[in-house]
């Protein structure tokens, strides 16, 4: 991390990556707030991947940090178009869903997440991958990732998070796929997977309640049923951060683990469908350096200097 005091950023060193996916009024006066910040170099993307590949290209013309203007799916973009350059990762939370942000603790006002930015204060944390695809906050197969792939773009503009709900809803009437999860040489049945980087799933829910961003580890839920009456079964110990009680789940962590089907299922990371299975998730060698608020020292340093 860096010391309270060092450098802040320069102007010349931040390339914000904006997603303008709404086009609403109030959308276009987000994006004329971001255009406006001083320091801000802007590059907008028209298209799936276009983020990532603008990110490529801010390394190569050696910008010193990249900011994912945008939802989860907009900072996993930039997150696999800077891994392992040593460029850091900042976070302007403007998306449906922004769970890294609250993650670690970006505000969701746009002139505060710009004073992070222009701080300079980094952590590091994990990098996950799901085959070849990098990923820092959840993954997810099964239901979750059924529900990303089946909610359409206006469907969210309209609803919001609330789409998601709808979505999956509708999906709970279908027959589940049945998912076999591998972990060191054992098996485990399931019909719905998630995987946590950090504690946090679908917005300020704390799914992974073991959950640390830097801890080398992936935490995974494995829900064994599937059907309309356990999906609001689930639902409801998830508020009440009992889901890990039922017999019917199953919690633990590790470093890596491998999902496969006889069936065609969809898997997602941060958000966004990235294929079906089979899928390896495991934890990256490689950390990711983001702008973080400086909070000062943890409170174990804190009790440490003190005797």
């Amino acid at each position: 991390m860096k010391e309270k005091g060092e450098t802040r950023p320069s102007m010349e060193e931040i390339l914000v990556i904006l997603n303008p996916a709404a086009r609403s009024d109030k959308a276009k006066k987000t994006w004329q707030k971001i255009e406006a910040f001083p320091g801000c170099r802007l590059r907008m993307t028209g298209a799936r991947g276009d983020a990532k590949a603008e990110a490529e290209r801010g390394v190569e013309e050696g910008f010193r940090y990249v900011v994912a203007a945008g939802g989860d799916g907009t900072v996993n973009e930039v997150v696999n178009g800077i891994a392992g350059t040593g460029v850091a990762l900042g976070i302007l939370p403007v998306g449906t869903m922004n769970v890294l942000a609250s993650e670690l603790g970006i505000p969701s006002d746009l002139d505060a997440a710009w004073s992070v930015i222009r701080g300079g204060y980094t952590r590091k944390i994990d990098l996950a991958r799901a085959n070849e695809r990098y990923f820092i906050q959840l993954a997810g197969v099964g239901l979750d990732a059924q529900v990303v792939e089946e909610t359409s773009a206006e469907f969210k503009r309209n609803f919001g998070p609330l789409s998601y709900v709808i979505s999956a809803a509708q999906i709970a009437l279908r027959k589940p796929p049945r998912l076999v999860v591998e972990v060191d040489g054992e098996q485990q049945e399931g019909s719905f997977v998630l995987i946590g980087n950090g504690r946090y799933y679908g917005g300020p829910f704390v799914v992974f309640k073991d959950a640390r961003i830097d801890d080398g580890l992936l935490d995974v839920l494995i829900f064994k049923n599937l059907g309309y009456l356990d999906i609001a079964k689930y639902l409801g110990t998830l508020l009440l951060g009992k889901h890990t009680e039922l017999a019917d789940v199953s919690y633990f962590q590790t470093r890596k683990l491998r999902v496969t089907s006889d069936e065609k299922v969809p898997v997602e990371v941060d958000g966004e469908v990235i294929g079906h299975l089979p899928v390896t998730l495991e934890i990256s060698s490689r950390k990711m350096e983001v702008l973080v608020p400086n909070l000062g020292p943890p409170k174990e340093l804190l009790e440490w200097a003190n005797g």
